[in-house]
């Protein structure tokens, strides 16, 4: 489906644009006055962006092919050449191959999969592949093992698309770079917001019978987790929604075991888990290990109750999705048949989708929740909050390339992933729910947070106030006084399946969440020693910015 900006924009250049073409390819114009149109073909809506020789790089010229004869590969996830990640890779290949020469090979394996057919090609020294496009998360191992190349020297010399880490919060920087130095190329910056359905939600009638069954007024977006729940359980069973005549039900999660069902409980237990403060110490801002001495913080009271929690919400939702994935239950918010879904921000784009959403100009967006109390590490005791604030994330993979030191084909590599990076086309990705690639960047918010124009998104196909709700909740999700910690030391994929594992075992009623989380930090344990605790804790220390006090040893 071509899009009404697409249409708008192709018109557009076939009056006054294409006139000047100095060069006109399949995928590639190259205009007189500098700008260059870079154009996706029918298989995606014949979309056309616009960039310009200088944002390209000084390598690629009308009548220049850097790499030609080269063949790159690029290690991803399969989801199809529509589908979150791969999609994007698959639609900007053919552009990239009339760019350069180069031909672009993407090595396709289920998401389950990726982390170890990485780390078989890169330990066995085989280097089948010149670049993976990779969690954050996978860090620890990638750095420890010396395994991928910085890019400052691609960067500076401006021989190549060019992009900015300066467009990233702090927090998202964070995920692309490792003390100070840059590995990962820009794409996707992941984390976790509350969605809501705003005309449901802001309905006076609605309204007015929660207060009578509740007693307090219902809040717009809600403050606490505690309000998220009961505004859950009040619409869950009633037929809300008009889409068909069956019940509607209040939250909605995907919480298959092995895939990203983990991510809803991190998010959640943040606001039950974290002492905030004002810098990072034994007490304050930590949440998966204490820094004194690596023994996980994953059972304790705070944790417990959000996983407690977790399962409540589980009960105000269709029954089907403890075996659910992303997609499927993304499509039951698009559907119209729950009042809340907290995910990454696939959905707010997702909702402006017209083939696949019923809830476009209805979709409302906030910072995850505050909690009225959260565990006092210090004190050992419950602390009540009497202004919850919200707690920042960035939940999830950020999914980006980073270049394989054993790459025979770097520059060609960077290249590639880098024209992914120029703030034109991450912005068409982000825009695009089915791409996977989430906002994150300055260029993408709107004033006073960034430099987005909101008639960019409307003509991209947005409802004003779904994409004013979404940008603004973003961008203080990623610049909130107090994050969750991002966990980037060797062993995260093995600590998260056995989290992932003892949720599963909660969720499905087979332990208790005490009991589960217990066995969690019990396997949690074992990880750590076999790895080496002394080598974990100092990187968990540079990991979340911990400095011990004088005279420590750790």
């Amino acid at each position: 489906m071509i899009r009404a900006w697409q249409q708008w924009l192709l018109a557009t250049l076939t009056i006054s644009g294409l006139t000047g073409a100095v060069q006109a390819g399949e995928h590639v114009d190259w205009l007189d006055d500098g700008k260059v149109l870079l154009k996706l073909g029918p298989a995606y809506g014949d979309a056309v962006i616009e960039t310009s020789r200088d944002e390209l790089g000084s390598a690629f010229g009308p009548e220049t092919k850097p790499f030609a004869g080269t063949t790159i590969r690029i290690l991803t996830q399969n989801e199809g050449p529509h589908g979150a990640i791969s999609g994007p890779l698959t639609a900007f290949a053919p552009v990239f191959e009339e760019l350069s020469g180069a031909k672009v090979e993407l090595g396709l394996v289920p998401v389950t999969n990726l982390y170890a057919t990485m780390m078989l090609d890169l330990q066995r020294g085989e280097g089948r592949y010149d670049a993976t496009i990779i969690a954050a998360y996978f860090y620890g191992e990638l750095i420890n093992g010396n395994f991928i190349r910085p890019i400052g020297d691609l960067m500076a010399s401006g021989k190549f698309p060019r992009w900015s880490y300066d467009a990233m919060p702090g927090a998202v920087r964070a995920l692309y770079t490792w003390n100070g130095e840059g590995y990962g190329i820009l794409n996707d910056a992941d984390g976790q917001v509350l969605y809501y359905r705003r005309d449901i939600l802001g309905d006076p009638a609605w309204q007015a019978r929660f207060k009578e069954a509740l007693h307090y007024d219902l809040p717009v977006p809600p403050r606490t987790w505690q309000q998220v729940l009961d505004i859950a359980r009040f619409f869950d069973g009633k037929n809300w929604d008009d889409g068909d005549t069956l019940p509607d039900r209040g939250m909605v999660m995907h919480l298959k075991p092995g895939e990203q069902g983990h991510y809803h409980f991190q998010s959640l237990a943040a606001a039950f888990a974290m002492t905030p403060g004002d810098k990072v110490d034994r007490y304050h801002n930590v949440f998966w290990f204490d820094p004194e001495d690596m023994k996980p913080l994953i059972n304790s009271p705070g944790h417990v109750a959000a996983l407690e929690m977790l399962r409540a919400f589980n009960d105000t939702g269709p029954g089907e999705q403890i075996g659910w994935r992303l997609p499927d239950a993304w499509s039951y918010f698009l559907r119209g048949k729950a009042v809340f879904m907290f995910t990454f921000g696939d959905l707010g784009a997702l909702c402006q989708e017209r083939a696949v959403s019923r809830v476009q100009g209805k979709c409302g967006v906030a910072p995850l929740p505050g909690s009225t109390r959260h565990w006092d590490y210090a004190a050992r005791q419950w602390a009540e909050t009497p202004e919850p604030q919200p707690v920042g994330n960035t939940t999830g993979g950020s999914w980006h390339g980073v270049i394989s030191r054993l790459s025979k084909q770097p520059e060609a590599a960077y290249a590639f992933l880098s024209l992914m990076a120029i703030p034109p086309v991450s912005s068409w990705n982000a825009q695009h729910g089915w791409t996977g690639v989430n906002p994150g960047f300055s260029y993408e918010f709107l004033p006073p947070d960034g430099t987005a124009r909101l008639e960019d998104y409307i003509k991209a196909g947005w409802d004003r106030a779904d994409a004013e709700d979404y940008l603004r909740a973003y961008h203080a999700t990623f610049t909130a006084p107090t994050m969750l910690p991002y966990l980037r030391i060797r062993g995260t994929p093995e600590y998260w399946s056995a989290l992932d594992s003892g949720i599963a075992a909660a969720m499905g009623g087979r332990k208790t969440p005490a009991q589960a989380l217990d066995d969690v930090a019990a396997a949690w344990e074992k990880i750590t020693n076999r790895i080496g605790r002394q080598q974990q804790l100092e990187l968990y220390r540079a990991a979340i910015g911990y400095a011990p006090a004088a005279g420590t040893s750790g």
